[in-house]
């Protein structure tokens, strides 16, 4: 008899949290006017880079924004903008999101681990919990933009923001060659099943300009992005060229933009800022 009465009140006190922890989610969510969730069917093709670029672009523009790094295995974010160190606590007992500039600030589970390169084995139920909480028990206060940088693939963490942020919308990364391509039609049907809105999408490394004789190679094709867009019936945002200094900058944690800010893939990464601002 003991027994059951544990189970009940164990059975009791969970819901008690997680209505808790529902009505938390949507406090936060009310404060952020724009929610944009960063896709890619394939690893590898610049999602992150995108995710990072475009959210000082639209920070630079004066927008307040938000970085959640949902990409839980592989979590990059803090790394691309040179933020070291842990998350602290607010004055209303949240986590303080990591603070890149005066209208930029991120969380990532990276900020949470002692240790950089531990790996994080977890399976699914973790992983709900973990992006719940990055929304949910975070001080983001009034943003304009959250972006999701997300893993590769449909798994875990897409489904879970999809989920939790019914009116989160979707921007989609590929690489000019058909491998990519097959798998970003996979992610522009993950979108359509999930009723999510998708915004458009970004072809990134589409070419690269040589330093030495300024002309244009196609390293990976080109033009994929576009025509799949046109027969997706979305919108094609824009091409992003191959440039070694996205790669340098990245691994430093310095801002592409600031120091090349006459780069075209600075500009491309403004022009994409202009597009999802408009």
């Amino acid at each position: 008899m003991v027994q059951i009465h544990e189970n009940v009140d164990d059975a009791q006190k969970k819901k008690k949290e997680q209505t808790e922890q529902d009505a938390s989610v949507d406090r936060s969510l009310k404060k952020i006017k724009n929610k944009l969730i960063v896709l890619s069917g394939k690893g590898g093709v610049g999602k992150t880079s995108v995710s990072v670029n475009v959210a000082i672009a639209l920070a630079n523009k004066g927008f307040n924004v938000g970085i959640m790094d949902v990409d839980l295995h592989g979590p990059d974010v803090p790394r691309m903008l040179g933020l070291k160190g842990m998350l602290g606590m607010s004055k209303n007992n949240k986590l303080d999101p990591m603070k890149y500039s005066n209208n930029l600030k991120v969380v990532s589970i990276e900020s949470l681990i002692a240790s950089k390169d531990d790996a994080i084995i977890w399976r699914g139920p973790l992983k709900y919990s973990a992006i719940r909480q990055f929304i949910g028990e975070v001080e983001w206060g009034e943003l304009d933009y959250l972006i999701i940088d997300s893993p590769p693939g449909t798994g875990d963490e897409p489904l879970t923001v999809a989920q939790t942020i019914s009116d989160a919308k979707a921007i989609i990364v590929t690489t000019p060659q058909e491998v990519s391509l097959a798998d970003v039609r996979k992610s522009i049907s993950f979108c359509r099943t999930l009723k999510m809105e998708i915004i458009g999408l970004v072809e990134n490394m589409s070419s690269f300009i040589c330093p030495h004789c300024n002309k244009m190679i196609d390293l990976f094709g080109s033009g994929g992005g576009e025509k799949t867009a046109i027969a997706a019936g979305i919108e094609f945002l824009v091409r992003i060229p191959f440039d070694h200094n996205v790669v340098s900058c990245g691994d430093n944690g310095i801002s592409l933009q600031e120091k090349y800010s006459d780069s075209h893939a600075s500009k491309s990464f403004v022009e994409l800022a202009e597009k999802i601002s408009k």
